[in-house]
């Protein structure tokens, strides 16, 4: 599929899926999602046939005019929409899949521990919320949904929704899924002990010891 008709496609289903969308135009020109995915089809043509310095300028002439960084290496399909778009960051061996749909401020990155592939590859139709990071060379399954500010950093299966830090599964194939309950330390802010007062019970117990102690020997004493 040639570039012209993979932007006419993102345009148009830009415009199907967003309710704030008024015309073909407003997102062609305004989107910052869309731009980007404009310069990513020309820089990642580019990469391809070797022209790897002018494929990395027009990159970070995206950076700079969207707020989007998405190497042009990183493989996307297509229809892939971009919600306001600002500091989201795609890797260099990063894949998404077709009829994705990425919000603000997610991360497809790496953990610096690989080589070689080191970025998640994105099913079709997964949804990815915003500040969302996944972070590693395995895959999220098909039809998943990554909800806003997870952490991910294992293989999601497909038709799976995933949340928290590090993220769980919580649904799969729409059944709800009980996860394993992790460690929680006591995070109590207002029952603390008084180190001051627990001192002063000490010293109060030694008191009354001395004060039976004398007691017995007067007792005796007087004896």
């Amino acid at each position: 599929m040639g570039i012209i008709k993979l932007i006419k496609d993102e345009i148009r289903l830009t415009f199907e899926r967003d309710p704030a969308a008024r015309s073909m135009a407003q997102i062609c020109f305004f989107y910052p999602g869309v731009k980007a995915m404009i310069y990513y089809r020309i820089a990642h043509k580019l990469h391809g046939k070797g022209r790897y310095f002018l494929a990395d300028c027009i990159a970070m002439h995206a950076r700079r005019v969207t707020g989007i960084e998405i190497h042009p290496a990183a493989k996307i399909g297509k229809n892939v929409f971009i919600d306001h778009g600002m500091g989201v960051v795609i890797g260099e061996t990063a894949e998404v899949g077709d009829n994705c749909t990425i919000y603000q401020g997610v991360t497809l990155g790496g953990t610096g521990k690989d080589k070689g592939k080191r970025h998640p590859t994105i099913g079709k139709n997964v949804t990815i919320g915003s500040g969302a990071k996944i972070l590693g060379p395995f895959t999220v399954g098909d039809n998943s949904k990554v909800a806003a500010n997870a952490v991910v950093l294992n293989e999601i299966p497909p038709d799976s929704t995933c949340v928290g830090v590090p993220a769980h599964i919580v649904k799969r194939e729409g059944v709800r899924v009980a996860p394993a309950k992790p460690f929680v330390p006591d995070l109590d802010q207002v029952h603390f002990p008084d180190p001051v007062s627990m001192d002063l019970c000490s010293l109060r117990v030694q008191v009354e010891k001395l004060y039976k102690r004398m007691e017995n020997i007067e007792c005796n004493s007087d004896v």
